[in-house]
């Protein structure tokens, strides 16, 4: 700790909107089991602005309640649940100073990415992660505790990498992640064997047809039956009756069926369903007539899907479910908000993904960061054969439906417009965190009479990351061709604000080192940083800029 300042620069926030850059807040040693790491580079992502608007109420923020002895939680000083003050940060490479007594698995001088999800640690509505309950790495040092960091498998969430790698390609493994974790998730396509079931009919259910449906994808623990007709005979399913929904248990049944098509139950049973829980709707010939208020926010954030039918067979639902989120051959996709940092990350990955014959149609409202993604992603395509078509959503209207659409842009009549847009057996990918609270009017009618399928996931897992880093160490990605901005923690805030008003096309990455460095996008490195500016590839940054960057007078 002899080369380790007593306080450090930090930007911190501190309630809902309000970031402030302390310039001395303390750094603390590390005590037993925890571990002080330097902050090498951190980048800044959209889902900071979830947390900047959310704060206390963000899924992640709350307190953790269960996966960790909380007496453990309470020795640890950047533990900030609730409303306590925490740095925001969570795409970094850090490099290990210190380690306390206890630390076995983790030495000083190690270079590590971050992986910011500690899903083993779970909130009321989520999992814990860096960047939100616990402190990240808008700061110079983070102090972090082996027993949160590591998995109950054992696995850590710091990965050594080589030493080749620039900081920021590595940083950008983890949004990189993210997105591939959005085509990589593996979708539930049986019941839950060990969960529990809500049936609920506002019509008759034939017994040979939800004994044809057990018998195929499997039989829950329990079932919970609202029905005016008896449950089947011989299900071999403890079976307990409900009188009405109000008495039914919150987020709290992992497959919920609804015979009928009754608006107003179906609005009411969305609430039922538990996290990364089923909703499957059997019309039963019958259709709602009107929009119905869907919390799409809870498909990203709580991992729910919608399924269904308008048969009267359940089973016909549990066809359309995909293995995965993955696009297909031939899919007609379409990238919304395609012009900012993730909606890049999106063109550029299924450009290259090597899927034959799919078309890319990248809409955006801001035509300079459109024109900036086609100069990354145009020769993409042309060297690997795949049709790509940028436009502005606000003057062109694409002809045709699409197989496939991802959305960047969290605004959920953005999600009820893709139902009317989609093709017959489309996926919705709703990448964008809308918020769980969130709701829209769908027009579920049209949603099961296409057969669509909303897909969402939230984060990255280890597996995601470890696959990307692979990537980008064999020189098959380039995650660099991300980057748009640089700055130190003093130009951190002007570049969340930026991110926040979608004022640069790219991602803006911040060197904690770099004292005194305000926010400087890559087209002004040319008259700012000239020295820094010759190192660019063709304007896109680079291991050598990043150094030459970290060797001027801003180290």
């Amino acid at each position: 700790m002899a080369d380790v300042p007593k306080t450090q620069c930090a930007v911190q926030l501190v309630g809902p909107d309000e970031l402030v850059l302390n310039t001395s807040k303390e750094i603390i040693a590390p005590g037993q089991h925890q571990i002080l790491c330097r902050v090498e580079v951190v980048g800044l992502c959209f889902s900071d602005l979830k947390l900047l608007k959310q704060f206390s109420s963000h899924v992640r923020k709350s307190g953790i309640i269960s996966g960790i002895d909380p007496g453990v939680l309470k020795e640890i000083p950047s533990y900030v649940p609730g409303r306590k003050p925490t740095v925001p940060g969570h795409e970094a490479v850090v490099k290990i100073e210190a380690v306390g007594p206890g630390v076995e698995n983790f030495k000083p001088g190690q270079r590590c990415l971050v992986q910011a999800d500690y899903r083993w640690l779970r909130t009321a509505n989520s999992n814990a992660a860096f960047g939100y309950n616990f402190e990240g790495a808008l700061q110079e040092y983070v102090l972090m505790d082996e027993r949160v960091i590591l998995s109950p498998e054992g696995e850590s969430v710091l990965m050594p990498f080589s030493e080749e790698l620039s900081d920021s390609a590595v940083a950008l493994v983890e949004p990189w992640a993210c997105v591939e974790n959005a085509y990589a998730s593996k979708e539930r396509q049986n019941l839950k064997t060990d969960g529990r079931m809500l049936v609920v009919a506002d019509s008759e259910i034939a017994e040979d047809v939800f004994g044809n449906l057990l018998n195929r994808y499997g039989r829950p623990a329990q079932i919970t039956w609202l029905a005016s007709s008896a449950e089947p005979a011989g299900l071999d399913v403890e079976v307990k009756r409900a009188a009405n929904i109000s008495e039914l248990t919150d987020a709290g049944y992992d497959d919920v069926i609804y015979f009928g098509s009754v608006p107003e139950t179906a609005e009411a049973l969305f609430a039922k369903v538990a996290a990364q829980g089923l909703f499957n709707i059997v019309l039963c010939g019958g259709k709602f007539g009107r929009d119905v208020v869907t919390p799409v926010g809870r498909v990203h954030y709580g991992g729910i899907r919608l399924i269904g039918t308008a048969t009267s067979d359940p089973a016909e639902s549990m066809k359309i479910i995909p293995r995965t989120g993955e696009i297909r051959n031939g899919d007609k996709i379409n990238i919304i908000g395609a012009g900012g940092p993730m909606g890049m990350m999106h063109v550029i990955r299924n450009i290259c993904q090597g899927v034959e014959g799919v078309s890319i149609f990248a809409g955006d409202v801001d035509d300079n960061r459109l024109a900036a993604l086609t100069k990354i992603a145009a020769p993409l395509a042309r060297k690997n054969s795949v049709e790509y078509k940028p436009y502005n959503s606000t003057r062109n209207k694409i002809e045709g439906a699409f197989d496939y659409t991802a959305l960047m842009a969290p605004i959920p009549d953005l999600v009820a417009a893709s139902v009317h847009s989609s093709s017959r057996r489309g996926i919705i990918n709703i990448f964008a965190g809308i918020a769980a609270t969130v709701t829209a009017r769908v027009n579920l009618d049209g949603y099961i009479d296409k057969r669509l399928y909303f897909i969402g996931t939230s984060g990255s897992v280890l597996d995601d990351m470890k696959q990307v880093l692979a990537k980008v160490e064999s020189a098959q990605l380039d995650t660099n061709v991300s980057v748009a901005a640089v700055c130190g923690l003093e130009g951190a805030i002007e570049g969340i604000r930026a991110v926040e008003n979608r004022l640069i096309a790219g991602k803006i990455i911040v060197y904690p080192a770099c004292k005194g460095l305000g926010l400087v996008p890559l087209k002004e490195l040319g008259e700012k940083m000239p020295e820094v500016a010759e190192c660019l590839n063709n304007g896109l940054w680079t291991r050598q800029a990043e150094q030459k960057l970290l060797d001027t007078k801003w180290r």
